[in-house]
């Protein structure tokens, strides 16, 4: 793999289908086929909330050991076993009966995720140098917009063939599905360059240049910063991801087959977030790529806390695709610049778990407001207020020259 081609780039595409199978389908793919799961297993609000809840407890599970895996057996090992998990515990999921089955398959289906992202993420700056990690970072979260996308498609179309009982065969669909990108990251992957005889791709500022981009943050504050601000958007941004199609179907009165297709908007326009985002905080500074992306998700919120008809839906769907996968793709740029390559993925996984405290609480906090006011209305509000904390948590990351 020498010459103008750079081997990196297969290592992103290998990303992207594997966060295809490990986040589009484990995870965002529950909010579509929630709806129907729910009816068929006659689930609460609360219930789906902790299902919901049950996969990020797993995902923690996975972080808190990352670094330790990480440094033992290497990312490619991570990567395949954690794909393979998720594929079989999706396939264990379709055949569940109760509430019980559901959320434990889901918990170790969490932990797959955990084991196969972070490691991926954790790649980036071996095979990148700063000039280049935001993009590939961005280009490598799409895949979570592509399996929406996917899962809003193929997920009506199946219940409407098979009835109440298609989520069944919807799970076992994307089970086996995943078992195909299991094998292609097996055969594809590579931890570090030199496998491939050559060096990282881009290029370092020069010293003085990245003292102004905010090297001078001490390594401990950078990852309390970045931690903060990746707790805040797993707490809000899962909230909505779970809970959208079953507002728009319970409470805004949509079909399944349109609400479906609401959920594909958010996938395509979702595919745009990593790569321009990612690109921006390259250009602007990771403190400005995280700002916009905060403030773009709290007025999605704040138009589904309080929306008038179907034109704020849209623009709330929108603006919530837009930047929908902006902030992995920033934080993967980010540690690699505090913390340098070779503590990437321990500072990753470190920051990580802040992100999963916050989709483990998130969800359930948000289903339990709503059974208590039967509306989502209160979970968005307060979805809101917390991407308006991040704004200001923003501030506190030095501005880059």
């Amino acid at each position: 793999m020498r010459g103008r081609f750079h081997y990196g780039w297969v290592i992103v595409a290998t990303g992207i289908l594997t966060v295809i199978s490990c986040l589009g389908f484990a995870r965002f793919a529950l909010g579509m086929i929630l709806p129907a799961m729910g009816e068929s297993l006659g689930l609460s609000y609360s219930e789906m909330g902790f299902i919901s809840t049950g996969n990020f407890i797993g995902y923690l599970i996975a972080v808190i050991l990352s670094g330790r895996l990480y440094t033992k057996f290497g990312a490619r090992k991570l990567i395949v076993t954690g794909a393979l998990t998720c594929s079989l515990m999706m396939m264990a999921v379709s055949r569940a009966e109760g509430f019980w089955q559901v959320f434990i398959a889901y918990i170790v289906t969490g932990i797959g995720t955990g084991t196969a992202n972070v490691p991926i993420m954790a790649l980036i700056p071996h095979w990148f140098r700063r000039s280049h990690r935001g993009r590939a970072s961005g280009f490598i979260v799409t895949g979570s917009g592509i399996g929406i996308i996917i899962s809003g498609w193929l997920i009506p179309l199946v219940n409407s063939a098979l009835g109440v009982e298609g989520w069944r065969s919807n799970w076992l669909i994307l089970g086996l599905a995943s078992i195909v990108t299991t094998i292609i990251a097996l055969t594809f992957l590579r931890n570090d360059p030199a496998e491939v005889g050559q060096e990282p791709l881009g290029v370092d500022p020069p010293p003085s240049e990245e003292k102004a981009g905010g090297r001078e943050l001490a390594p401990e504050r950078a990852i309390l910063l970045l931690g903060t601000l990746y707790f805040l958007f797993g707490y809000t941004y899962v909230i909505y991801a779970t809970f959208i199609v079953t507002t728009l179907v319970n409470e805004v009165g949509l079909s399944e087959a349109v609400a479906g297709k609401t959920w594909m908007w958010i996938g395509a326009f979702s595919l745009f977030s990593g790569p321009v985002f990612g690109a921006l905080s390259d250009k602007l500074g990771r403190r400005e790529g995280l700002a916009a992306v905060f403030t773009f998700q709290m007025a999605s919120y704040l138009l589904m806390a309080f929306h008038g008809g179907m034109w704020s839906i849209y623009l709330s769907v929108g603006l919530y695709g837009f930047v929908c996968w902006a902030i992995p793709g920033i934080m993967g740029a980010a540690v690699g610049d505090y913390m340098g390559p070779q503590r990437a993925a321990m500072a990753f996984g470190t920051i990580t778990l802040f992100f999963g405290v916050g989709q483990v609480v998130g969800p359930s906090v948000a289903g339990m407001l709503a059974d208590a006011s039967g509306s989502f209305s209160t979970s968005y509000m307060m979805a809101a207020a917390m991407a308006a904390v991040a704004i200001a948590t923003t501030r506190l990351i030095p501005k880059k020259r």
